[in-house]
């Protein structure tokens, strides 16, 4: 693979050197923080155990989490059960992880590390206890983290809670000591985490990797050896399994992925529709999905009236919901897909099915399908979906079956994007010519030539050159010294002025925007000197 040193491996020894290392901080690189969610008979859901113990949630932060830690009460899962979720910050709270600014400068930007959003990796166990007064034991283990690596968290859980359901508190404690060793989450390093007396090895990915999309030899896929597990991907999910009983219609939820239209995912288990949402948000990539997006979303959330509402229209957001009063509750929503029980490596072809009108789910016991009146821009393409049928049929392997449908996506989201970015080149200038010492660059004159807004609605609800020229600047003041983002600053804050004063040669949109880049820029200073500037 290109531009990754196959031996560039990092040892904990190594992050030790450092001077500036305190305890915790290695833990905080990959995760915020570990939860047990416990079913108390007075209260519900509670939290019981958050460690390590200096770590502070917010009141709003806590209920989310245990609300969302629990299968909902209808969908009766017994035994252990895992998904996951995505969840608000609250913004007074927010805090940036320094090591995680430079992971986020080479990643891939589907990797980056969430700044206002934590992902929670559940474990639930609910098995028949006649010593406890409800007669059931229903406990979860959680990881709390702003990493989207869905494959290994999902792994790393796996590991922890039972050990933790067996042996309690100190198994929990060794585990995040254990964590605590880990060297930092580098793209392109090759790296080895110890956990509980096993090696999970991962590679990271890297901003300039080549990006492939052929499938892997099965034997290079997940598999475990005594003490050791190899990772094949960070954060791929298996998204053939996941739309196994709606193939017939993957490229109508590709295009409604790239537009950011509204979608709801409804299914019985968490499981499933967090598999379901995580892989419609991957369809686009090496895009990455900007908007808002739940992969298990409750009554109990503190968004759910933001998301519910009658009174405007839905917003562009992915909710996977598992309540059967969610059929009724956003039935207005223009995009509804019923999702059965995922098939997995082995299982029988499901039956096709038709697009129906979006107002005839009225339950949750509703066939499979999609329900939509979106009428799509691109023609069926029915060679890929024969060739995953005949795959299903003659048994090919799962991991096949998804290198083939990711290349199909990866392909889709290529031909849409080079003629755009080639349009883009001609009217930007180089990044090299932007500096903040340097007057704006001027947008060539055929700029225009984008269109209205209704003309974008097939482009990806992608902005103009205003918007990519804020992106430069965004990826600008990574490495910059803070005297230089000072000056940006306050040029940024004389265009503001002349804008607000000539409406007629500056669009409101551009300047809505720009405003929006002047917090992030000031958000990436200290504390101390932010309030400075905005004084």
């Amino acid at each position: 693979m290109e531009g990754v040193d196959e031996t560039n491996e990092r040892s904990p020894d190594e992050d030790q050197l450092s001077p500036t290392m305190l305890p915790w901080d290695r833990f905080s690189n990959w995760i915020h923080c570990c939860c047990v969610v416990t079913f108390d008979l007075e209260l519900g859901q509670a939290m019981e155990l958050i460690y390590p113990g200096h770590i502070k949630l917010s009141d709003k932060e806590k209920m989310n989490i245990c609300y969302l830690s629990f299968p909902d009460s209808n969908s009766g899962c017994m035994g252990d059960t895992q998904f996951h979720f995505r969840i608000r910050q609250c913004p007074g709270r927010r805090q940036s992880v320094k090591s995680l600014n430079a992971y986020n400068r080479d990643c891939p930007v589907t990797l980056q590390s969430e700044s206002a959003f934590y992902y929670g990796f559940v474990y639930f166990r609910q098995t028949k206890d006649r010593s406890i007064r409800r007669g059931y034991f229903q406990k979860s283990v959680v990881l709390i983290t702003r990493l989207p690596f869905v494959a290994l968290f999902s792994q790393l859980v796996g590991i922890i809670a039972p050990e933790y359901f067996d042996n309690g508190e100190p198994s929990l404690e060794a585990a995040c000591h254990d964590i605590d060793q880990w060297p930092s989450p580098v793209p392109g390093d090759t790296l080895n985490l110890p956990i509980m007396g096993t090696v999970i090895q991962v590679r990271v990915p890297c901003r300039s990797d080549k990006v492939i999309g052929a499938p892997q030899p099965r034997s290079e896929m997940r598999h475990t050896i005594p003490a050791h597990t190899i990772l094949p991907s960070l954060h791929e999910v298996d998204i053939y399994s996941a739309f196994q009983s709606i193939l017939p219609h993957v490229q109508l939820l590709w295009e409604l992925v790239l537009i950011g239209e509204p979608v709801v995912v409804m299914a019985a288990s968490p499981s499933v529709t967090s598999a379901c949402v995580q892989a419609l948000v991957n369809m686009i990539a090496p895009l990455r999905y900007c908007n808002d997006f739940r992969p298990y979303f409750t009554i109990h959330d503190s968004e759910f009236k933001e998301f519910t509402t009658r009174t405007q229209a839905p917003p562009p957001v992915i909710l996977g919901v598992t309540n059967p009063f969610f059929a009724k509750t956003l039935q207005h929503w223009p995009h509804i897909i019923r999702i059965g029980e995922m098939g997995g490596f082995g299982s029988s072809p499901k039956p096709l099915n038709k697009l129906k009108r979006a107002a005839s789910l009225k339950t949750l016991d509703s066939k499979p399908g999609v329900y939509t009146q979106y009428k799509t821009f691109l023609a069926k393409d029915k060679m890929i979906l024969k060739r995953l049928m005949k795959g299903t049929q003659s048994r090919r392997p799962v991991e096949a079956q998804n290198a083939i449908l990711r290349r199909h996506f990866l392909e889709m989201t290529q031909s849409f994007m080079i003629p755009l970015e080639r349009y883009m080149a001609s009217l930007m200038p180089l990044q090299r010519n932007i500096s903040p010492h340097k007057g704006p660059p001027r947008v060539s004159a055929d700029s225009g030539a984008l269109g209205s807004s209704a003309d974008l609605r097939h482009q990806g609800g992608l902005g103009g050159p205003v918007q990519a020229f804020l992106q430069n600047l965004s990826e600008w003041i990574q490495d910059k010294e803070e005297v230089e983002i000072v000056d940006l600053i306050l040029r940024i804050k004389e265009k503001l002025k002349f804008a607000n004063n000539n409406h007629a040669v500056v669009q409101r949109e551009s300047v809505v925007k720009l405003q929006t880049h002047l917090q992030t820029i000031v958000s990436a200073l200290p504390d101390d000197l932010q309030s400075v500037i905005k004084t």
